[in-house]
C-alpha cells in the first residue's frame, strides 16, 4: 500500500471519529488539490452548516462532500424536488445529474438565488434530494466557448476524474528531498515583451508559470528546451500556473500536451474558457496565413481537459510543498497575481502576471495585499521613466473628440482591439457616451471574437468591476446588450456594406494588425481620408501597428490570400493612451509602495530593454531593496 493510501485510510478513520455516529462514511479521496468524502448520510452533513467547516478546519484541506451513489433518490423525482425548492426567478435553463458522483449541475440566470444566503437554498436541495448541487451560470449572451467547453467538459468526466485523481495523489505525495531551496529560471519575456514563462523550482517541485508568444515573431518562442523547462522530460514538471488567456502568455500552454505533458493547469474559470478562444484563433490564424500551426486542436481540449479552475482568494495546495493562491491582477477577465507559498513558512512568491493597478470601467484594481512576499517577479511593459500614461477621464474625453470629429465629416472610425480587455473598455465608454448624447448614435460593429469574447465577460461578472456586475445581474441595464452593437457575421460581404455605408465605429482584432480581420478594414478604409484609425492598446515592436504609430504610409494588404500589394495610408492615424490593461509607470511604483508586505526582491519583467532597467533602478533607489532585469536563461537562487 502506498503512502497516500495510507494517509487516506488514516482521514476516513480520523473523519469518521469525528462525525456524529449516525453519519456513514464511505469513501475518501483525492481529487486535484481537494478531499472528496462519500457518505450514505449527505442529508446530515447538508442539516449541520459547520460540520464541513470544522473538517476542513481540522484536515486543512478543501473539502467535498458527495452522496454515495446507494443514497440518491431516482434523478426523474429530484428533478421535481430540486425545482420546487428553487425560487422561479432565478431562471433555471438546465437540471444536468451525475449519478457516478452523485452532483447535480444547476444552470441559471441568476445563480446567487440558487445559492442563496450563505449556501442556505444548496444546502436545502441537498436536505431534500440528497444530490450534492453545482451551479453554473446561464450566459446572458450566448456564448459559443462557454457551451463547448461545459459540454467537453462533460462528455469527459470519467477521464477527468481520473485525470484529478491522479493529481491529487501526486499533490499529496511523501516528500522526497530534505534539501530547502527556492530558484526562479526565466525562460522568456525578459528584455521583451511576450513569451512570459518562468520555471519556479524547489527540492521537491517544478512549476511552469505562463507559456506565451511574442507578438510579431512566431519564430521566437519560450525556451522550453532547457533542462529546468522540457529537457528534463515534460512530466519533470509538477504543474502549469496560468496567470491570464492572452496569447503572449497562454498560446504555447497546448504545445506543452504534444511534448507529453499530462498534468494540471491552474488558472481561475474565465482563463480556461478564454484560454480556449483564443487558442484555437491562434491555430486558424496560423493556418489562414500559411504557417505551420505548433500544435493541433486536440490538444487545446487537452490542456482544458487537465485545467483545475481555482477562485480569487483560495489557497490550494498544489504540490507536497507549495500553495497557490491567486489574487484579481486588474487587467482582463481571470487575471491573477499568483502567490506561491513554499513549505511550511520558507519562501513567499507572487508573480504578478499582468497588472493594472487602479480601477477601470471593467475591473476593481490589482490586490498587493498578502500574508507574505519575499520575492516579486513584476511586469515592467510601461515601466520606462517616461512610461506616464493619460488620465482615465482624460483619454475618453480625447477618444470622444476624435469620434466626434470623424463621425460628424462622415467618416468612420477604426479601432483596433484586443478581443479581450479593451475591447469591453472601449466598448462600456461608447455605450455611455452615446446614451449621455456626448457623440452622435452610429452603429458599432465588432468584428473577429470580440462578441464571443464579450459573451464570456457576462458569463463571469463575478470578476467584475462591483459595480458594473450589478448592472449585468439586471438584464434591462447590461450595457453590453445596447442595441447600437452589432456583431459582423457575414464576412468580407457584410464588411463590405459597412465600408460603403455611413458613418460608424469599428472594433476589430487583433490589436496590433497582426493579423485577422482588422488587416480586411484597413483594405476597405485605409484609402479614405475622412476616416480614422484610433490606437488606444499596446503596440510591440516589430508589429504593423508600431510601424503605422512610427509613420508607415505604405501598408501591406491582401494579407494570407497570396495577394502582395500595398495601400497608401490616407485616414488619420491617432493615438489614444489611458486605455492600457497594463499600469503605468506611476501605477508600477505605487503597486510596489503599498504593499503589503513590501518584498525584499523584486525581478522586473515583460517590458522592453529600457522599461524593465529604468524600472528595476528606480525601485532600488526608491525603495532600497533588491532589484533585477534579469535576461532570458537567467536563474535565480532565493535560498
Amino acid at each position: 500500500m502506498s503512502r497516500v493510501d495510507r494517509r487516506l485510510e488514516d482521514i476516513q478513520t480520523e473523519i469518521e471519529q469525528s462525525v456524529p455516529n449516525d453519519i456513514t462514511i464511505t469513501e475518501v479521496r483525492y481529487e486535484g488539490p481537494e478531499l472528496v468524502i462519500y457518505t450514505r448520510d449527505p442529508k446530515r452533513f447538508a442539516s449541520d452548516g459547520d460540520l464541513v467547516r470544522k473538517l476542513a478546519s481540522q484536515l486543512r484541506k478543501r473539502i467535498t462532500i458527495r452522496p454515495d451513489p446507494t443514497s440518491l433518490s431516482p434523478p426523474e423525482k429530484a428533478r421535481e424536488e430540486v425545482l420546487a425548492v428553487i425560487p422561479e426567478e432565478a431562471g433555471v435553463t438546465d437540471l444536468d445529474f451525475h449519478i457516478d458522483t452523485g452532483e447535480v449541475v444547476i444552470e441559471a440566470a441568476k445563480p446567487g438565488m440558487v445559492i442563496g444566503r450563505h449556501g442556505a437554498t444548496l444546502r436545502e436541495i441537498t436536505q431534500e434530494v440528497g444530490w450534492t448541487p453545482e451551479v453554473v451560470r446561464t450566459p446572458p449572451i450566448e456564448s459559443s466557448t462557454v457551451k463547448n467547453v461545459r459540454n467537453f467538459l462533460k462528455q469527459e468526466r470519467n477521464e477527468r476524474r481520473d485525470i484529478l485523481e491522479r493529481v491529487g495523489r501526486q499533490i499529496h505525495r511523501e516528500e522526497m528531498s530534505n534539501d530547502q531551496w527556492v530558484r526562479i529560471t526565466t525562460l522568456g519575456c525578459c528584455r521583451e515583451v511576450g513569451r512570459a514563462a518562468f520555471i519556479l523550482s524547489t527540492s521537491e517541485t517544478r512549476i511552469l508559470i505562463d507559456c506565451g508568444d511574442k507578438p510579431g515573431a512566431e519564430d521566437e518562442v519560450p525556451y522550453l528546451q532547457v533542462p529546468e523547462a522540457l529537457g528534463s522530460g515534460a512530466n519533470s514538471i509538477d504543474a502549469v500556473v496560468l496567470t491570464h488567456a492572452h496569447l503572449d502568455h497562454s498560446a504555447l500552454v497546448p504545445l506543452l500536451f504534444k511534448y507529453g505533458y499530462d498534468g494540471p493547469i491552474y488558472t481561475t474559470e474565465p482563463s480556461r474558457d478564454l484560454m480556449g478562444l483564443l487558442t484555437l484563433d491562434y491555430l486558424d490564424v496560423a493556418a489562414k496565413e500559411g504557417r505551420t500551426p505548433p500544435y493541433e486542436s486536440e490538444m487545446v481540449r487537452e490542456a482544458i481537459k487537465h485545467t483545475i479552475p481555482l477562485e480569487y482568494g483560495d489557497v490550494t495546495d498544489i504540490a507536497p510543498d507549495v500553495k497557490l493562491t491567486f489574487h484579481n491582477a486588474g487587467h482582463i477577465l481571470g487575471s491573477a497575481i499568483s502567490h506561491f507559498h513554499i513549505g511550511d513558512g520558507l519562501y513567499n512568491v507572487a508573480f504578478s502576471g499582468d497588472i493594472h493597478y487602479e480601477d477601470t470601467r471593467l475591473f476593481n484594481g490589482a490586490v498587493n495585499n498578502f500574508p507574505r512576499v519575499e520575492t516579486l517577479v513584476l511586469e515592467a511593459t510601461y515601466g520606462g521613466r517616461d512610461d506616464y500614461q493619460t488620465d482615465q477621464d482624460d483619454s475618453e474625453r480625447k477618444l470622444k473628440h476624435v469620434l466626434k470629429n470623424t463621425l460628424e465629416r462622415d467618416g468612420k472610425v477604426l479601432i483596433p482591439a484586443f478581443a479581450v480587455g479593451r475591447s469591453q473598455e472601449i466598448m462600456l465608454v461608447l455605450e455611455e457616451a452615446m446614451r449621455e448624447g456626448e457623440i452622435p448614435e452610429v452603429p458599432i460593429h465588432l468584428d473577429g471574437m470580440i462578441w464571443e469574447a464579450t459573451a464570456i465577460h457576462t458569463t463571469y461578472p463575478e470578476y467584475l468591476r462591483d459595480d458594473l456586475r450589478e448592472r449585468i445581474f439586471h438584464d434591462d441595464a447590461n450595457p453590453f446588450l445596447s442595441e447600437q452593437f452589432n456583431h459582423i457575421d457575414g464576412g468580407e460581404e457584410e464588411r463590405q456594406e459597412v465600408s460603403d455605408g455611413g458613418p460608424a465605429i469599428i472594433l476589430s482584432t487583433s490589436g496590433m494588425l497582426e493579423g485577422g480581420p482588422i488587416r480586411s478594414w484597413l483594405e476597405h478604409l485605409g484609402g479614405d481620408p475622412n476616416s480614422t484609425l484610433v490606437f488606444v492598446g499596446y503596440q510591440a515592436q516589430g508589429t504593423l501597428g508600431r510601424r503605422i504609430q512610427n509613420g508607415w504610409e505604405e501598408i501591406p494588404v491582401g494579407y494570407g490570400d497570396g495577394r502582395q500589394n500595398t495601400l497608401t495610408l490616407k485616414m488619420d492615424v491617432e493615438t489614444v493612451d489611458g486605455f492600457s490593461g497594463h499600469a503605468d509607470r506611476a501605477g508600477l511604483e505605487n503597486f510596489v509602495k503599498t504593499m503589503n508586505p513590501r518584498p525584499e526582491k523584486v525581478l522586473c519583467v515583460h517590458g522592453d530593454e529600457r522599461s524593465v532597467q529604468d524600472l528595476s533602478s528606480a525601485l532600488y533607489h526608491e525603495y532600497n531593496m533588491r532589484t533585477f532585469a534579469p535576461k532570458n536563461l537567467e536563474t535565480f537562487r532565493f535560498l
